[in-house]
């Protein structure tokens, strides 16, 4: 890209959900486009109308076609449809999740293309988004389609605390077929590579957690830890990778282990969802690791109970478009040491010697 600053896409989700009034919300504060241009992937109809009901919020911006024109000064709603569309705040419909899905495609197509940086997602509805031409759970599977990568990561975060999963969006009497000792060795590498490339650990430590409760209890409250789990950890520590377990996950958290890592792989959505929202109030960001490109999300759904009534909290949000933004910084200062190899030499002399320091 040309710009000085990173150029964020951002699309705007569910039209009948909260989506649209956390971009408004978060993009209000100007002082925000001293770190990013953003690119909002919508329609000045849906804005407008979404702007209206929140009648004490300064949104400006401007709309264009045209990304030679993006203005680095301003909020730039990138116009990916012009029709009139019936928006009912707190109902879910086709219509709804049509034109998520079409911000969505717009934005990824953007980004595909180096015409964005980074992408932020705001929240679609699983259920109306399905159609022949996307035949996806959710924005992870279809990222990982749409950069054709081999697996990706989906891990919450909030400052130090990130959690990570083997299964994604399964029902739960199927979670067990989905772990296998390849799928958690990929995550584990997957993991290890992000939080090198992305978040600047030089030696990160890894906890995986168990799938059964106690974890298993040596096999007598089921077996996957024994045949699946601790097959996985031991093959990724003779890959010299720093990885501990598996935990029982009650204790794990109700002890504050996690503390002692720098990630932790939880086998299912809810064993790792409920006690990181839980102790990550209004923090939490989902970020899509294994990516070539940076797309990070609130950790939060469409909130249709609240849609339309103001009454949205854009913590999360604003959360997620400034760790986008460190996030590319991260990879370009990455990027750089790979280039550079004395600054690579001198950033692991520190890592040791801070290592060095902690064990004596």
């Amino acid at each position: 890209m040309s710009y000085t600053k990173p150029v964020i896409g951002i699309s705007c989700g569910d039209l009948n959900g909260i989506g649209i009034e956390l971009i408004i919300k978060t993009f209000s504060d100007h002082r925000i486009l001293d770190h990013c241009t953003p690119i909002i992937f919508a329609s000045n109809k849906a804005i407008n109308f979404y702007r209206k009901a929140i009648p004490e919020v300064n949104f400006n911006y401007q709309s264009t076609n045209d990304f030679n024109k993006i203005n680095t000064k301003q909020v730039n709603l990138f116009n990916c449809w012009e029709e009139e569309v019936n928006i009912n705040p707190g109902q879910l419909s086709n219509e709804g999740g049509k034109y998520a899905i079409l911000s969505l495609q717009t934005a990824v197509a953007a980004l595909k293309q180096k015409q964005i940086d980074g992408l932020v997602t705001a929240p679609i509805h699983k259920k109306n988004i399905q159609t022949a031409e996307f035949n996806f759970t959710g924005h992870t599977p279809y990222l990982k389609e749409m950069f054709g990568v081999n697996d990706v990561v989906m891990m919450l975060c909030a400052n130090n605390f990130r959690v990570a999963l083997v299964t994604e969006h399964v029902p739960v009497k199927e979670i067990a077929q989905h772990i296998t000792k390849e799928k958690i060795l990929s995550k584990l590498n997957i993991i290890q590579q992000s939080l090198q490339k992305d978040f600047g650990i030089d030696k990160p430590r890894i906890a995986v957690l168990g799938l059964n409760p106690h974890a298993g209890d040596e096999g007598l409250i089921g077996t996957e830890e024994e045949e699946i789990i601790k097959p996985a950890i031991r093959e990724a520590k003779n890959n010299n990778l720093l990885v501990v377990g598996p935990y029982s996950a009650d204790a794990f958290f109700a002890r504050s282990s996690y503390e002692k890592f720098d990630a932790v792989l939880a086998l299912y959505h809810d064993q790792g969802l409920i006690p990181f929202k839980a102790l990550a109030i209004g923090e939490g960001i989902n970020f899509t690791a294994g990516l070539p490109a940076v797309r990070t999300s609130p950790d939060h759904g469409v909130a249709f109970d609240i849609a339309g009534k103001n009454k949205a909290d854009h913590a999360s949000f604003m959360c997620a478009v400034f760790e986008c933004i460190d996030i590319l910084n991260r990879r370009s200062g990455y990027a750089d040491s790979r280039k550079n190899p004395m600054r690579k030499m001198t950033t692991s002399m520190f890592a040791n010697a801070k290592d060095e320091a902690i064990e004596e």
